[in-house]
């Protein structure tokens, strides 16, 4: 018995990223971590027996630490997101030289 021949696009179907979309709970969840954490350590820093200066250090500390873990984040996202225009680029200009291809053409 002969299989049936795949469909021309059943190749493109199967590559085709698919868009993840956060959840409200999720970003619900990932807000509220962050902002119990954040506060737990400025409680504790306030809570801290030490003299003002150091209080005020680790306080620029946690600052410096949050903002830089924000840039990281966004640098890592946007570095993937171009990888992934290059990859579509990449993918649509291979597409198109296979479609114009045609081995059994005369020169």
């Amino acid at each position: 018995m002969r299989s049936a021949a795949p469909r021309p696009d059943a190749r493109r179907m199967n590559e085709t990223p698919v868009k993840q979309q956060n959840t409200g709970a999720y970003y619900g969840q990932a807000v509220a971590s962050f902002t119990i954490a954040l506060v737990a350590v400025a409680v504790g820093i306030y809570r801290l027996e030490a003299d003002g200066w150091v209080r005020a250090f680790l306080g620029i500390a946690v600052l410096y630490l949050t903002t830089s873990a924000f840039t990281l984040a966004k640098v890592i996202r946007d570095r993937q997101e171009v990888t992934q225009i290059v990859s579509r680029v990449d993918q649509a200009r291979m597409e198109k030289i296979m479609a114009e291809y045609d081995p059994f053409a005369s020169k």
